[in-house]
């Protein structure tokens, strides 16, 4: 009996842990034949856990959604990420979700072991969560986009733009960001046939959403990742400037904190164009590469290289030429 119910909670766990399984897949798993996976099923199905099953050579089983939550089983390194993710929850930049999460960190901390409890208090009592400095966003705003986002679906909204005007938009949603204490939505807007990054703390979504539209092809997450954090941080640049840089393109990636396109000229020389708030702000960035520069076609920064070189100049004029060792 106990290796019984043993291998209906193995059997769960696989369940929830992807969409689709086949009848024998789940017999290798649990090293049973396919007639003891039909039997446990039928016995999960007693205890009311919605379990689908599909006849014929594509068939097979999927945990379906039922009137009530089943159980989760979670291994050690997903209940204390559970853990750490609502307590950071409970201070972040989605709204109404606050007292929610905060129940639900309480529930799942009364069931965790010693072991995985003495994890979690040492990462709560060595951490300081500091309130989002980012607009908040309503969570069920966040859930009609990824839910459209999810299900291929068209979404209208009402867009805030930057001049205080309000535009009206129609674009085929795909990823939700967050960088930078804000979220944005990339998608591709109708109008003006492109990608574009929408903020979404100045979208009021209308419903229902639209028609469902075959998805386009997507670059991997993380490069859709670096191209939002890439256009957030552009965006908020005043000036810019291309230079070219005596080293190779990759030591500029690693040195740069943000994400940049760099273009290689040769092995040791490469080209970007950086931004900043004034030209002076870029100057100062550059001189951080630690390395040579030449800057193109643009008075402004060479000024404020200039200026702020004979600055230093001042700062060391009656210093000691060389260096004591």
């Amino acid at each position: 009996m106990l290796e019984t119910s043993a291998r209906l909670l193995r059997l769960l766990s696989l369940l929830q842990s992807r969409r689709d399984w086949t009848g024998p897949e789940l017999a290798a798993r649990l090293e049973v034949t396919p007639r003891t996976v039909r039997n446990d099923v039928a016995r999960l199905r007693r205890l009311d856990y919605p379990i689908e099953a599909r006849p014929g050579v594509d068939g097979g089983y999927r945990l379906g959604v039922g009137g009530v939550l089943p159980p989760l089983l979670l291994d050690d390194d997903e209940a204390v990420a559970i853990v750490i993710g609502l307590r950071s929850a409970v201070a972040g930049s989605i709204a109404g979700i606050e007292e929610s999460s905060l129940r639900a960190l309480t529930k799942l901390r009364q069931v965790l072991p010693s072991r995985l409890r003495r994890r979690v208090d040492a990462f709560s009592s060595h951490t300081l969560a500091a309130a989002s400095r980012g607009p908040r966003i309503d969570a069920d705003v966040l859930a009609v986009i990824a839910s459209a986002c999810q299900n291929h679906e068209l979404l209208r909204f009402d867009y805030q733009e930057e001049a205080e005007s309000v535009g009206r938009r129609s674009v085929e949603p795909y990823r939700l960001i967050n960088s930078r204490q804000r979220w944005y939505l990339m998608a591709w807007d109708l109008e003006r046939a492109g990608w574009w990054n929408f903020r979404v703390d100045r979208m009021r979504p209308r419903t229902p959403p639209g028609p469902r539209f075959a998805p386009r092809p997507l670059p991997p997450d993380p490069e859709v990742a670096e191209r939002v954090g890439r256009d957030v941080t552009e965006s908020t640049w005043h000036f810019r400037a291309k230079v070219i840089v005596h080293a190779s393109a990759q030591y500029v990636r690693r040195t740069v904190r943000i994400p940049v396109d760099v273009e290689p000229l040769s092995a040791d020389r490469c080209a970007f164009v950086p931004g900043a708030d004034d030209p002076e702000m870029l100057a100062i960035y550059l001189g951080l590469l630690g390395v040579d520069f030449e800057i193109v076609d643009s008075p402004e920064l060479v000024h404020a290289v200039r200026t702020l070189g004979e600055r230093y100049l001042r700062a060391t004029a009656d210093a000691p030429a060389t260096v004591a060792h």
